[in-house]
């Protein structure tokens, strides 16, 4: 039943009742591995009787899996973490209206490093982005320093996991981060020289500008102050500030460029 569920997604079929048609489908029988296969109730049982040891086996085979994967302790590893939208189009327990998405859905978070999957965490929509972050963090990391003592580790994230608990977590376990951080007008205001400076160079040659800049930051509600990369961009379509938070030493654009950015090959993970 689970290689012809996951045989049935693979192919495009996401929906339980196909499995009606594709229980005598020969290619998915071979697939399968069975000359019968379940029907939509079957596997609805099937899928409803998992229990949340299903789930964490699942996640420990992933992350067993990539640790596996690899020969020889590799000198660094970027986690990526990142929530998206798994849309319901029934009446399904859990599910909620997500004004950003625009839909009822669940909103799973998922980490990978590189084009590998770590963890797959269904969770309802009506909550923060970042919850359990830290505790699946924190997981992680000590089961890869079980395995590579030495490895450097750095969680890579958007402002929705831009949280004090998750970044104090790392700050006080020698994990880097570099995570983006929503704009406010304290930030906004830090940095308004840099941004005039974007604004002025643009209309001087009219040419994309994009200038950077770090400063110390802490909102009220954090315990201590931290570094934030500023990048002021302006084009043809107007200013663009963007504000990144980090723990890791060195030229702010690099950092942006080469750290943060990269993110978006992980997003492309997502969508697949």
């Amino acid at each position: 039943m689970l290689r012809q569920r996951v045989m049935g997604l693979c192919a495009g079929w996401e929906d339980l009742n196909d499995a009606e048609q594709l229980r005598t489908d020969t290619v998915h029988q071979l697939a399968a591995g069975a000359e019968t296969l379940a029907s939509s109730p079957t596997l609805c049982r099937f899928e409803n009787r998992q229990s949340r040891a299903t789930a964490w086996a699942v996640n420990a085979e992933f992350v067993e899996q990539f640790v596996a994967s690899h020969r020889k302790a590799p000198a660094k590893l970027i986690l990526d973490f990142d929530a998206t939208d798994t849309p319901v189009h029934g009446e399904q327990e859990g599910r909620f209206f997500h004004g950003y998405y625009d839909c009822y859905c669940f909103l799973p978070l998922y980490v990978f490093c590189g084009d590998q999957l770590l963890v797959a965490y269904l969770r309802p929509s009506n909550i923060d982005p970042a919850r359990h972050a830290a505790a699946i963090l924190k997981l992680l990391v000590r089961r890869l320093r079980q395995e590579w003592p030495r490895t450097k580790i750095v969680l890579r994230a958007d402002s929705g996991f831009c949280r004090d608990m998750l970044l104090g977590w790392c700050d006080r376990n020698d994990v880097k981060y570099v995570v983006g951080i929503a704009r406010n007008e304290r930030l906004l205001a830090a940095g308004a020289k840099l941004i005039r400076q974007a604004e002025k160079e643009f209309t001087r040659t009219g040419n994309k500008q994009r200038l950077f800049a770090a400063f110390d930051y802490a909102a009220l509600t954090w315990t201590q102050v931290r570094w934030v990369i500023a990048k002021a961009e302006h084009t043809d379509k107007g200013s663009n500030p963007r504000f990144v938070i980090t723990n890791i030493v060195g030229d702010p654009q690099k950092i942006y460029d080469r750290r943060y950015c990269a993110r978006g090959e992980m997003e492309n993970r997502v969508k697949e």
